[in-house]
């Protein structure tokens, strides 16, 4: 008897807790199958749990050494960065502009470890500055999405729904001709005044002020509507705005090693859930 009840009490222990019944919780059905949420979190650690683990180490580890190796990235070296990326690469992911300034800040700060010993002549930095000097002048750019319909009233009728409160991008997904861009929520990226073949989406949005849609634009599949989110002013980097760029740069050329905050794993004495073999 004294066994019976010791061991109902330990099913009721165990089935009053908070993080059982969390774990017991169903997350999806199936008919009258159900897929409890401890299932699907080890479904997710089983396929992304080492990658994602991984990165959040490296940030531990990139955000300690440098703040033992005393290197920081001020807020004028952040925004250039971005800028020039935006400029250059155009394309931009789904993040938000604090989750992208934050993997923008971690990458530079890594670079800064992984060059912090390097020693490049001022000869050579100079060189590399004459030799890429179209790296350094950029165009203006304009972050743009569109939502392409067929007909002169279907672009009318897209305003006045934006008019009214509807979403730029759950529109673009619905209706948006234009395949490739809806599927991001009409998202084109940051595009270059120099981009040719972008030249009447250009156009319009230098009339554009930053969260405004335009009137419909007449395009060969149709009418584009368009939303500036944002606008980079043209700039020409001089050789002593980008001169700490260029000295990463070539240094990480020299070393021919990925970017990567492995190597510095020893050094933050990092000891996690996959083992030693997993690390490198």
């Amino acid at each position: 008897m004294i066994l019976v009840v010791f061991n109902v009490l330990t099913i009721v222990f165990f089935l009053s807790r908070p993080d059982w019944k969390s774990s017991r919780e169903t997350v999806a059905t199936v008919g009258n199958e159900k897929i409890t949420r401890q299932e699907w979190l080890n479904e997710l650690e089983t396929k992304y749990g080492e990658e994602t683990l991984r990165d959040l180490i490296d940030k531990k580890v990139i955000t300690t050494l440098a703040k033992e190796h005393k290197i920081k990235v001020s807020d004028d070296e952040l925004e250039q960065e971005l800028d020039m990326y935006k400029a250059l690469y155009g394309m931009q992911e789904n993040l938000s502009g604090d989750e992208w300034g934050e993997r923008v800040r971690l990458s530079l700060l890594l670079e800064e470890l992984l060059t912090k010993d390097a020693k490049i002549s001022e000869g050579d930095l100079q060189a590399y500055y004459q030799e890429n000097m179209d790296l350094f002048d950029l165009p203006n750019s304009y972050h743009l999405s569109q939502i392409i319909v067929k007909t002169l009233p279907e672009a009318k009728q897209t305003i006045e729904e934006l008019e009214e409160g509807s979403s730029f991008a759950a529109l673009a997904m619905e209706r948006s001709l234009d395949e490739f861009s809806a599927n991001e929520g009409g998202n084109l990226g940051y595009i270059s005044e120099d981009d040719e073949t972008k030249a009447t989406l250009i156009e319009e949005a230098k009339g554009m002020t930053s969260g405004s849609w335009s009137d419909p634009v007449q395009m060969d599949s149709g009418y584009a509507v368009l939303y500036l989110h944002d606008a980079i002013q043209g700039k020409r980097y001089t050789f002593e705005e980008v001169k700490d760029q260029i000295h990463r740069q070539i240094a990480i050329e020299q070393m021919d090693i990925p970017v990567s905050a492995v190597p510095f794993w020893d050094e933050a004495e990092v000891s996690w859930f996959y083992g030693e073999k997993a690390k490198h």
